[in-house]
């Protein structure tokens, strides 16, 4: 655990929460309120928050990215300054992926930033400051350019390949598999002090990894778009890539989202309530306002939205939402970013300095909350 954070040394520390899910939900035009339990009651209490983020877990899975299994029964591999290899064996079936090592110079062990793709977080920036890069290809655990009744990659020949997850909670498993031999072949290479990055899919993978699993300290995604971080009920008016064109591209969403495309008012949940369930732990959103595609306006509602339960939780400090950068190229490295890139690393990676938190959006593209909350923040 870093600093003040309270890190869960669990992938979900409420798998023991009862949740009963309702056969339905009123339609509701506003975001859900992250604070009201299924039962109609609203917690009170920092303590209530674990059993409240279960719920919002279920809905998560059950409506829009498709299960997220647990553990597999068997997670072996190896940890090297070079890669580190996963085999999965589960209900008689097994697969294997790996991901390469970059270690940063000075002796280990070494936290990590675990990077979608290659792509994403300036990964110089990441060794500089202290962390090693683990360069994780997320197509070896789940392929695109598959129909959805035919997905392909470790995940799915474990779990079939007809499975109802989607691709982003299949790459998330994955991460979490990675994190699995780290804990417990780490070693003298790497500690289990994890970050994740990636840019575009890989910005909306990188924030479903640290939505779901609770060891990783540090998520940052980067011009996530829609299956990211905007809001559902925002981005289709926003002029960012509509819900149905993103469920349609790629098997991104789990199948079950497509009944939302149309009417995401339906939706008991929005991407609010995932930032939330990153609280209180270091989420650092990285954003670009000078291409509509990408829904910034609704990234930032959505990041105002969760924000309120880092605040309730007293870890308001631990949130930086940053789209006030000058170069509009997609995922470009951008000096902006450059410094609190460093502090993200120093607070949640390396238990050192200071970070700051806050909401830095561009004049051109701001969200405000208050258009889209009727509840306050207890």
């Amino acid at each position: 655990a870093a600093g003040d954070v309270s890190i869960a040394a669990v992938e979900d520390d409420g798998a023991d929460c009862p949740v009963t899910l309702p056969g339905s939900t009123p339609s509701n035009s506003r975001l859900p309120d992250p604070f009201t339990r299924l039962n109609g009651t609203r917690i009170s209490s920092k303590s209530d928050w674990r059993c409240r983020r279960a719920e919002i877990r279920e809905l998560a899975e059950r409506h829009v990215y498709g299960d997220k299994p647990a553990k597999p029964t068997s997670v072996t591999g190896t940890v090297s300054g070079s890669g580190i290899t996963v085999t999965v064996s589960h209900n008689g079936r097994t697969a294997s992926f790996s991901a390469t090592v970059q270690l940063p110079s000075g002796t280990g062990p070494f936290p990590a930033v675990i990077v979608y793709g290659g792509f994403g977080g300036d990964t110089a920036t990441i060794r500089s400051s202290g962390a090693a890069v683990i360069s994780f290809d997320p197509y070896s655990v789940g392929r695109e350019g598959t129909p959805r009744n035919n997905k392909q990659g470790a995940f799915y020949s474990i779990y079939g390949n007809t499975s109802s997850t989607g691709l982003l909670a299949a790459w998330a498993w994955g991460v979490s598999r990675i994190i699995d031999v780290i804990e417990t072949n780490g070693g003298n290479v790497l500690r289990a002090d994890i970050g994740v990055t990636g840019c575009s899919r890989f910005g909306k993978g990188a924030f479903a990894a640290g939505v779901f699993d609770q060891r990783i300290a540090l998520t940052m995604p980067i011009e996530s778009g829609t299956a990211g971080l905007p809001i559902h009920r925002g981005v289709n008016a926003e002029g960012g890539q509509t819900l149905s064109s993103a469920y349609g591209e790629q098997p991104w969403f789990g199948d079950a989202f497509g009944s939302y495309t149309g009417n995401p008012n339906n939706l008991p949940i929005d991407t609010h309530s995932l930032v939330a369930m990153v609280a209180p732990r270091g989420l650092f959103i990285m954003d670009n306002p000078h291409i509509a595609n990408l829904g910034p306006r609704s990234a930032g509602v959505a990041a105002l939205g969760g924000a309120e339960v880092y605040k309730a939780l007293g870890a308001q400090n631990n949130i930086l939402y940053h789209s006030n950068v000058s170069d509009g190229t997609h995922c470009a490295n951008r000096s902006e970013w450059r410094t609190p890139l460093q502090q993200a690393i120093g607070k949640f990676l390396r238990n050192t300095g200071s970070f700051t938190g806050g909401i830095t959006m561009h004049s051109k593209a701001t969200g405000t909350l208050s258009q889209w909350r009727d509840w306050t923040t207890p």
